[in-house]
């Protein structure tokens, strides 16, 4: 892993075909670093792939008081509306804020569906939800052997279609298409900004917990328990999970053991 162009804003890493766990570590690292001296920060990493969970990264930025965008071309799995070959990664976009309540994350994929649950149906035997994926002939199916020899695509109809095609815009200025001179190469993009660039005083983080606040406090349907704001489930989540553990598909455990 290394640094190939540097600004004191600014910097392209070479991942050296490294794991992303390592290399949008590293990144998101140096972001930092450059965005405590200069209150802005722009990294991107190519000849990489995989970087898992990018609200793990974000956490990082919003923790170091940042406001982030983090978003991630990958190999292609999904199809373009209308199309029957794949063109588009998953292309997770993650964007974080800090607030006086701790770290608020908005982490999503652009696919209807992640490359690792289709694998993981395919390992267990379970059908995917109609309308999402095809087969390598761009007949529509529920079987994910045949969605991984095809494609799925993105959520949202034509919203989040062009999601998808913008993250992939992303990953070409991470360099993307630099390895291989392919814009379907992986490519990394995060952006940090210090609040204070426009808010000096430093009210953002107070202000953002009133958001969240305003937004918890709407009155509620019939029925409905709680309004939630993104992450909170997932930060509920990760200390029960912590106290009960983790649970996994049987099979997926006797095939580890296997390993």
């Amino acid at each position: 892993i290394k640094v190939v162009h540097e600004t004191p804003m600014s910097a392209l890493i070479d991942g050296g075909n490294n794991l992303g766990y390592v290399s949008v570590y590293r990144a998101t690292e140096l972001a930092i670093e450059k965005a405590k001296k200069s209150g802005f920060a722009m990294v991107g990493v190519y000849d990489s792939y995989y970087s898992g969970r990018s609200a793990y990264f974000m956490e990082m930025i919003v923790n170091a008081g940042f406001v982030g965008i983090h978003a991630a071309s990958t190999r292609p799995h999904v199809l373009p509306i209308g199309g029957i070959k794949p063109v588009f990664g998953t292309n997770p976009f993650c964007i974080g804020f800090p607030s006086s309540n701790g770290p608020v994350v908005y982490d999503i994929g652009t696919a209807s569906i992640m490359v690792g649950e289709v694998q993981l149906f395919a390992h267990i035997g379970q059908a995917l939800p109609e309308g999402i994926a095809f087969d390598e002939n761009g007949s529509a199916t529920t079987d994910p052997n045949a969605a991984l020899r095809g494609g799925w695509v993105p959520f949202g109809g034509h919203k989040g279609y062009g999601l998808s095609f913008a993250v992939q815009a992303l990953g070409l200025l991470a360099g993307a298409a630099l390895p291989q001179g392919k814009v379907k190469d992986y490519g990394f993009l995060l952006l940090v900004l210090d609040p204070k660039l426009t808010l000096p005083g430093g009210e953002f983080p107070d202000q953002m917990s009133d958001l969240v606040t305003k937004i918890k406090s709407t009155p509620k349907r019939p029925g409905v328990d709680e309004i939630r704001v993104p992450s909170e489930r997932s930060f509920r989540e990760r200390e029960r999970r912590r106290r009960e553990g983790l649970v996994f598909d049987r099979k997926v455990v006797e095939s580890l053991e296997a390993l």
